[in-house]
């Protein structure tokens, strides 16, 4: 397969994974291995593209990103809070990140890891819709400073490739008494400094891997995944609230098992 259309495969993967709770890493890794790419560049690749799922993010809500931005010089009470509560989200991944980028690139990064990791989050996924506690949260930009934390730290649950990023701080959020799109829309805007932290990390580390022709590939996977990621981010609260998260928790079973048929077969 022409190393062009692997990037608009794998960019469309991003994008459309990227905000719902199924790992997109985990999709991606496992797409990487059924197209027989190696490890590098396309690991990297990987990790870079996410910035272009993460800026629909930016273009879909950038009224309400905009107007945080213009009401923090201006000491808005709202803004602040605001503000203060995805820092606060974003701090306990950060420190993971630094610490064990290495370990999760080299050890986790791992297709046996992926498909066990989406089974299990699958199924937690299951009993959390019927057992979810009452919601208390309802709005993603008033979040109180102790739910926004607790987010965070759900989120370090993500450095698995296969648990979900998305999933992770989404189910943290349900934990600690927050609505369905409430807590869809604060994992959108906390995905923005995560992403934007893992792309500048990854970007540095391989600045010598990356060549004319891998700018190029990343470039591709970067606007498609964009677009698919626009589509998916304005679909996303609307399903969610119709429909809850009982259909990603079965694909993420599906996914999972044929995977790992697929690795014991071949």
């Amino acid at each position: 397969m022409a190393d062009w259309l692997a990037a608009i495969i794998l960019g469309l993967v991003e994008g459309l994974t990227e905000f719902i709770p199924v790992s997109s890493t985990g999709h991606l890794l496992l797409t990487k291995q059924a197209l027989g790419l190696g490890d590098e560049p396309w690991d990297t690749f990987i990790v870079m593209i996410q910035l272009g799922a993460i800026l629909a993010v930016v273009a879909l809500y950038f009224q309400r990103l905009w107007k945080v931005l213009l009401g923090l010089p201006g000491k808005d009470p709202a803004a602040r809070r605001f503000a203060i509560s995805v820092l606060l989200a974003f701090i306990p991944s950060a420190i993971v990140g630094l610490l064990f980028h290495g370990f999760i690139k080299d050890v986790l990064f791992n297709t046996t890891i992926v498909c066990i990791t989406l089974i299990i989050g699958g199924f937690a996924l299951i009993a959390l819709e019927r057992w979810a506690p009452v919601p208390r949260e309802y709005d993603a930009m008033k979040f109180s400073w102790k739910t926004a934390l607790g987010v965070g730290l759900f989120q370090c649950l993500s450095i698995v490739p296969g648990v979900s990023r998305s999933g992770a701080t989404i189910v943290g959020g349900l934990l600690l008494g927050v609505d369905k799109r409430a807590a869809a829309e604060f994992s959108f805007f906390l995905a923005i400094p995560t992403m934007v932290a893992a792309f500048s990390l990854d970007f540095w580390e391989s600045r010598e891997l990356i060549t004319g022709d891998v700018m190029g590939l990343i470039a591709i996977g970067f606007v498609v995944s964009f677009v698919s990621g626009l589509f998916v981010v304005r679909a996303l609260v609307d399903f969610v609230g119709r429909y809850g998260f009982a259909p990603f928790a079965f694909w993420r079973i599906v996914v999972g098992t044929v995977g790992l048929l697929g690795m014991w077969l071949y």
